[in-house]
């Protein structure tokens, strides 16, 4: 559409540009006259009608489906999508522990050695902190549970004694090495049900979401 497709032509009062009747004057409705219905080419499309897709089976389909019976005035639309962001990752986790409750590690615990394997230097609690999204005292808790076990070790700061240095003992990098080969061939059996595109589409969707919401939340903290 032109910058000037639907505005009325210079003198033209009645707006009917170039359409049948122009220069005829607009028959007003009359008292009592009903407004006629929109044309179905010009209505709002409904997104869930339009829809091509298979009807949904998963669970919060059934979910969705029910809100709308009971409050057809709401749009359901995020709940579509957060509710099944929750439902994957709910999932996900309870399959993934396996491998570290064999190992005898909790998720938490797993991510801070992670933090300390990647990084690949020694880290502060508080740098362990940020890493695994938890807090100081939750950390601290963890890291006296793991050194206890001889899988982290700490060596103080020279200059501040109050301060702890953190890294992996030869214990603790093997069994972070032995497991994420065996979390990664899982992680990847559950994807395979989608080929190669749509996991970088799906990717690339979860990786703008997560940009946007981590920016909003860094924005609301005091």
């Amino acid at each position: 559409m032109t910058a000037t497709q639907g505005r009325p032509a210079a003198g033209d009062e009645t707006g009917g540009g170039t359409a049948a009747g122009a220069g005829e004057p607009r028959e007003r409705p009359e008292a009592g006259d009903t407004p006629s219905a929109p044309h179905p080419a010009t209505a709002a499309p409904d997104r869930h009608a339009l829809s091509d897709a298979p009807a949904r089976t998963d669970t919060v389909a059934g979910v969705v489906r029910q809100w709308r019976a009971v409050r057809p005035d709401l749009d359901t639309g995020p709940m579509e999508i957060i509710g099944r962001v929750n439902r994957c990752a709910a999932l996900l986790q309870q399959a993934e522990d396996a491998p570290l409750r064999r190992a005898g590690l909790s998720r938490p615990e797993f991510d801070l050695l992670g933090a300390l394997r990647r990084t690949g230097h020694e880290l502060t609690p508080g740098d362990l902190a940020r890493e695994t999204f938890s807090s100081g005292a939750a950390v601290t808790k963890r890291v006296k549970q793991l050194t206890e076990r001889g899988l982290v070790e700490r060596r103080g700061d020279t200059r501040d004694r109050r301060v702890a240095h953190l890294r992996l003992t030869d214990a603790g990098r093997e069994l972070v090495d032995g497991i994420l080969p065996e979390q990664l061939a899982y992680e990847s059996a559950v994807l395979s049900a989608l080929d190669g595109g749509r996991q970088d589409e799906l990717a690339d969707l979860l990786g703008e979401l997560l940009s946007r919401l981590e920016g909003r939340m860094r924005t609301l903290r005091p």
